[in-house]
């Protein structure tokens, strides 16, 4: 009479063999998705600051469309802006300038390799809105991190406004997130029609 062998006793290596397929896939899922996690932190990082960047680019754009509005400042018109360091509209300075000139952000800014050509020349104007901080290591005043830089504007006189009833003029603004890589560049056309004289209307 032989001895036929159990079932259990025949299958005790596919369980072993199973087992550590199983636990090899699983290993691997994990794997991936820790690398993943890791891809969208960065993502989620680089769209914060460019959030970031656009909003203190509007903040600087909205100040700038302001500042036309006040007291005399659109009674000069646009002058020649000349080549030279930045006015702080903090310090109650600002200008109109005749022209919509170009630079590029390696002359304006000193960044290597970047050469976008911006509508401004390089005396345009700073503005810090309240609260903001660009002091490394010091928060804002809503706990924000860090800028990298001021945001700043520059206001142009485009002429008469189509409808001749006032003046046009286009003010581009710069933002900066928290790392000079990252910026945002914003540009509205504003008429002013109250207490300005239109210097191009027939």
């Amino acid at each position: 009479m032989s001895a036929h062998p159990s079932p259990a006793v025949t299958q005790r290596g596919m369980a072993l063999i199973s087992s550590l397929l199983l636990l090899l896939i699983i290993t691997i899922l994990a794997l991936s998705m820790f690398r993943s996690f890791g891809t969208q932190e960065k993502i989620a990082g680089n769209l914060r600051e460019k959030e970031r960047a656009l909003h203190a680019a509007e903040s600087a754009q909205q100040y700038g469309e302001w500042w036309l509005l006040q007291a005399n400042n659109t009674a000069s018109g646009g002058v020649t802006c000349p080549n030279a360091a930045p006015l702080s509209a903090n310090a109650g300075e600002g200008q109109i300038c005749g022209t919509a000139a170009s630079m590029s952000l390696e002359n304006l800014f000193g960044f290597a390799g970047v050469t976008s050509p911006l509508p401004w020349a390089i005396q345009y104007t700073t503005y810090l809105p309240p609260g903001m901080s660009v002091t490394a290591g010091t928060n804002g005043a809503n706990g924000d991190p860090p800028y990298a830089a001021v945001p700043g504007f520059y206001i142009a006189d485009l002429g008469g406004a189509a409808d001749g009833k006032g003046e046009a003029y286009q003010i581009d603004a710069y933002g900066f997130g928290g790392a000079t890589a990252t910026v945002a560049v914003v540009e509205s056309t504003y008429e002013v029609t109250q207490g300005v004289t239109c210097r191009s209307c027939p």
